[in-house]
């Protein structure tokens, strides 16, 4: 999978995915626009000399904080030729009734509405690019609902149907949107968290790359609206 004089935006490209990700697109020749809150250590390891940048700090659900960034990277890159947002997160489970509406909206802005801020602000340049691949990150967990996961279950199912609905849009226009639906990421945090959990069945960072740049590569050309699970051995 060649990116030689792809631009590539990134959404919480300071994450654990994010940076993987990253670090994956750069390996095949992609210039980066990375996308974070709080993007301090991405200057460590991407050099905005080498052709990549680092867009000022974001709140990817603020569409005016994202249309700042988003003509930052049009202006100095040129374009944006895949969107992959990876921005997101867990707050731990209550039950439904015990939820505290905070807690509520924190995981749809979070999960969903920075989704929905980000493609609405980038589809437009790569409409008129007739070119464009946008790939979502949802979860397992948006396929089904579980005891005290309702919050995020539900912000992950949004991902998934924003998904399907611009594919539907965007099929004839020379645009492509999918989402991966990972399952346990085998992370520092959820090894901290889960001290006891046979690591080994948790799915790599690198795992949910390698589908992502598949699904950002010509190769994936003719996938309009899927999501695709990349569970490891879970």
């Amino acid at each position: 999978m060649e990116f030689t004089n792809r631009v590539v935006a990134i959404t919480g490209g300071a994450g654990n995915l994010g940076m993987v990700v990253a670090k994956a697109f750069s390996n095949a020749g992609a210039k980066l626009a990375l996308i974070d809150r709080s993007p301090g250590k991405l200057a460590e390891m991407f050099s905005q000399s080498g052709g990549h940048l680092i867009a000022p700090p974001t709140d990817v659900t603020d569409p005016n904080s994202v249309a700042a960034s988003v003509q930052e990277i049009i202006n100095k890159l040129g374009r944006i030729d895949v969107l992959v947002n990876t921005a997101g997160g867990y707050r731990a489970g209550t039950p439904l009734h015990e939820t505290p509406v905070g807690d509520w909206d924190f995981m749809l802005n979070l999960n969903a509405r920075s989704v929905f801020v980000m493609c609405q602000t980038v589809i437009p340049h790569m409409l008129r690019q007739g070119y464009g691949k946008i790939i979502n990150t949802a979860s397992r967990a948006a396929l089904s609902g579980d005891a005290n996961h309702a919050a995020y279950s539900v912000s992950k199912t949004a991902v998934v149907r924003l998904t399907e609905s611009m594919a539907g849009e965007l099929k004839d226009a020379g645009l492509n949107a999918n989402c991966v639906m990972p399952g346990m990421i085998d992370t520092p945090q959820n090894r901290a968290a889960m001290p006891d959990a046979d690591f080994s069945k948790w799915v790599a960072p690198e795992a949910i790359a390698d589908v992502i740049l598949f699904l950002a590569s010509d190769g994936a050309r003719a996938i309009n609206g899927a999501a695709i699970p990349v569970y490891g051995r879970s």
